[in-house]
């Protein structure tokens, strides 16, 4: 978990070049947020970057590059929230955005804001490394690359859809309780679906990656392997079976499966949801709510992963937050509003999607530790059960844990051995009681590649995550082969 090598945060320098803002501007904008009596307030600056090339049919379909930029101002009086945004960072627009969100939030006297002082953040990602800039035909050229691969694994490959996304995200946030950091945050994805045709089958499959990093990516995980992975995935496809119904031991693969971990548990982990006790672990600290073998952590700290941040989005640091542990219940994932009401510090995990949105509590790179148990040894230990490799995502209800995932990768497990690739494969469950149901945990912990997003009220942000192979006593699977 180290700091890139070399790389420092930028300072009031960047932030003056970036938004033409500076310490004595950022003050009086403050003052105007402060002036009815809030009691905090934050700027938050933006600037971003976007790009995105898709290719289809072996040609280039699209592309796009945007850019955005603008400044969001929050007040709060206890948990009472005023906010307000604008595109316009001149100061008399800044100034009357900062009087919006103050009149929304509304009281009457004032509280003036303290001199803003500039810290320096670790770096766990390198904006050097950003892949923003780089000429449009190299990133056609790596996709082409994954195109001819696809088609090369298997003559059944008839089409290869592939998507390049990339954006460099500037940031500076200044608070009225007199702090000012900033940073630059790049980020790649790199897309692929493959789709086969046997006869009367079609079979389509996808695959993916990437991190907080630039064209290195593509040295480690390069176009071929990404692209393989998903003609691998669409083939095995063609000769799966129909997914058996019912009750059984479920083994979760080293990984993806991290993704069950995140939308299962994670979400019922953040503060706001047990601030206003809508989630299963309300009230539970200190409780055992999972096998002893259960470890979870958010660690937004992870070099280069998707989901790490050098501070979140209202300039706190990161942290390796132990939500989990042993089974039992240590805290929640704090923002600023939830902390307060909790009476304990902000975790760094206020996140936001952009200037235009409030921050709220969202896991970062969120994962289970590993284990003693061998991987090979789980699987034996199960006569009939499923084994899941990748998945497509999934649906989870807060208040009480029921959730249904889609299985992308599977397989039935017979007599201790992985058979027969199986389909149209759903998990049946409620995240509290599967984490208690968890029997066996590898030594195999393997962070899933940056492949995923995170959707919470309306906001989308990139996350992490994973998990070692896990074997739960007995899960709902839902399939359509009922003998």
């Amino acid at each position: 978990m180290a700091d890139v090598s070399g790389a420092s945060a930028p300072g009031a320098g960047f932030i003056r070049e970036k938004f033409g803002v500076d310490e004595a501007i950022a003050s009086s904008v403050l003052d105007a947020a402060l002036s009815r009596g809030g009691e905090y307030a934050e700027l938050y600056f933006e600037h971003k970057d976007a790009g995105s090339i898709t290719y289809e049919q072996q040609a280039v379909k699209s592309a796009t590059r945007s850019l955005t930029k603008g400044m969001g101002v929050r007040v709060l009086i206890g948990e009472a929230v005023g906010y307000a945004y604008t595109e316009d960072l001149d100061l008399g627009a800044l100034r009357k955005a900062a009087d919006t969100a103050a009149k929304i939030a509304a009281r009457d006297e004032k509280t003036p804001p303290v001199d803003v002082v500039h810290f320096e953040t670790p770096q766990y990602y390198s904006p050097e490394g950003s892949t923003i800039d780089v000429p449009p035909k190299s990133k056609v050229d790596l996709m082409v690359r994954a195109d001819q691969a696809a088609r090369d694994y298997d003559k059944s490959i008839a089409r290869a859809d592939i998507n390049f996304v990339d954006e460099l995200k500037h940031v500076a946030i200044f608070t009225s309780d007199g702090k000012m950091v900033s940073d630059v945050q790049p980020l790649v994805r790199f897309n692929i679906s493959c789709l086969s045709e046997r006869d009367d089958s079609r079979q389509t499959a996808r695959w993916g990656g990437g991190g907080r990093m630039g064209m290195a990516y593509f040295e480690e995980s390069t176009p071929e392997a990404l692209a393989e992975e998903a003609a691998r995935q669409a083939v095995l496809l063609q000769s799966s079976i129909e997914a058996p119904a019912g009750t059984f031991p479920v083994v979760l693969a080293a990984g993806d499966s991290g993704i069950l971990l995140h939308e299962a548990i994670g979400h019922g982990l953040e503060a706001d949801f047990n601030r206003k006790k809508t989630s299963n672990y309300s009230d539970r600290i200190g409780e055992l709510v999972a096998s002893e073998l259960c470890t979870v952590v958010d660690n937004g700290m992870i070099e280069n992963s998707r989901g790490s941040i050098n501070i979140d989005d209202e300039g706190n640091l990161p942290g390796e937050n132990i939500v989990i542990e042993n089974g039992i219940l240590q805290g929640y994932l704090q923002d600023r509003i939830s902390a307060g009401a909790f009476g304990t510090k902000p975790t760094g995990n206020g996140r936001r999607q952009s200037f235009k949105h409030t921050p709220m509590p969202r896991m970062t790179n969120t994962y289970m530790l590993g284990g003693e148990s061998e991987p090979e040894d789980i699987i034996k230990s199960v006569s009939k059960g499923i084994y899941c490799v990748a998945f497509s995502g999934g649906q989870v209800n807060i208040s009480n844990g029921d959730f249904v995932f889609s299985i992308t990768e599977g397989y039935l497990i017979e007599d201790g051995k992985i058979t027969a690739p199986i389909r149209n494969v759903n998990l049946i469950g409620n995240g509290p009681d599967v984490l208690t149901k968890v029997t066996a945990v590898g030594h195999d912990f393997k962070l899933s590649d940056g492949r995923w997003t995170c959707g919470k009220d309306g906001q989308s942000v990139p996350v992490g995550v994973g998990i070692p192979t896990t074997l739960v006593s007995g899960m709902t699977v839902g399939g359509t082969n009922i003998g």
